[in-house]
């Protein structure tokens, strides 16, 4: 897992989330708030998604964390690899060397050596479980966070709409909150870590 991990699941759930723009709207009358040019009205801003995973730090030590755990499972992986290997080895060493005096004690050796690889397929299964349930409630964490701000941030600034930019095909700079929007997640990621 890189640091682009968190990013993508970033990049995923904003990507749920933006499935229902996409979606044909339905025949509708205007509400009776809604102004005539509504487009000249609103107040749009946009943040940049990449720039908030690499610089959010929610989402770095999300990452970092990910990445420990993924280099667990790697030496964990790596190492009943190993085992399983220096046992296999040591039997085919016994074979050819007539260290087996009958063929029961071969069929326990093979049989210890499917009990090991089994051992092992069902540890790192699980090891990998564990990692995949922490991701989810890790992302979900994220999301949360980011959404939570969000809504608060905008509602504060005056905001009708805050969208990501790789959702737009052009939009200006002077539009963009990103540093702004990072700012106020790691202040108060910051005050919580604290606790």
């Amino acid at each position: 897992m890189t640091k682009h991990f968190a990013q993508l699941l970033f990049v995923a759930a904003c990507a749920v989330a933006l499935t229902s723009c996409n979606e044909k709207p339905k025949e509708t009358k205007p509400a009776a708030n809604m102004p005539q040019t509504a487009m000249e009205k609103m107040t749009i801003r946009y943040v940049d998604e990449d720039s908030i995973m690499n610089n959010y730090n929610l989402a770095k030590d999300i990452n970092e964390a990910m990445l420990r755990r993924q280099n667990q499972f790697d030496a964990a992986q790596t190492q009943k690899g190993n085992e399983i290997n220096k046992f296999g080895t040591a039997m085919q060493q016994k074979l050819k060397t007539n260290g087996y005096l009958t063929e029961d004690s071969y069929k326990a050796d093979e049989a210890k050596l499917q009990k090991m690889q089994n051992d092992a397929q069902n540890y790192l299964g699980n090891l990998q479980q564990s990692i995949q349930n922490e991701l989810t409630q890790s992302q979900t964490q994220l999301m949360d966070s980011i959404n939570n701000f969000m809504n608060e941030y905008a509602k504060q600034k005056g905001y009708d709409m805050v969208i990501r930019k790789s959702a737009t095909l052009y939009i200006d700079s002077k539009y963009d909150v990103t540093k702004e929007v990072i700012d106020g997640l790691n202040k108060r990621y910051n005050k919580v870590a604290k606790k």
